[in-house]
């Protein structure tokens, strides 16, 4: 298996950073164009749990916009031809706390697409 080919790779990191794009403008359409459209889809947030694409929408549309952030590291490998990770340390406007966040990426038919999302902050009540 090759890691980390290079022309998959630039497609990972372009996909990685099309989203962080979408995310800070909160663009919930761009958002939901690079989550896999399945019931099968996964994210866990720092107070939710969500199961399926429509739980993962309902609570983007239902939060009044994405927190605010910059990125720390970013580790992004891409495993054969059709599986990635990216994993990103984060820290939210006006905080040093640092946050995580870790995604599955599945390459299909019409592109990367996170199948399962996890995010979390240090210190954070569990």
């Amino acid at each position: 298996m090759q890691i980390n080919d290079p022309i998959l790779l630039k497609e990972m990191i372009t996909a990685f950073y099309a989203y962080e794009a979408a995310l800070m403008a909160d663009n919930i359409p761009a958002m939901d164009a690079l989550f896999r459209d399945a019931p099968e889809t996964v994210r866990y947030g720092v107070g939710e749990v969500l199961y399926g694409i429509e739980e993962i929408r309902a609570f983007r549309k239902g939060r009044g916009g994405s927190p605010q952030r910059r990125l720390g590291r970013v580790e992004i490998t891409v495993y054969g031809e059709a599986f990635a990770t990216a994993n990103a340390e984060f820290f939210r406007e006006g905080s040093d706390k640092r946050g995580r966040q870790s995604q599955s990426w599945v390459k299909f038919a019409d592109g990367w697409k996170v199948v399962s999302a996890h995010v979390s902050l240090e210190g954070a009540a569990s």
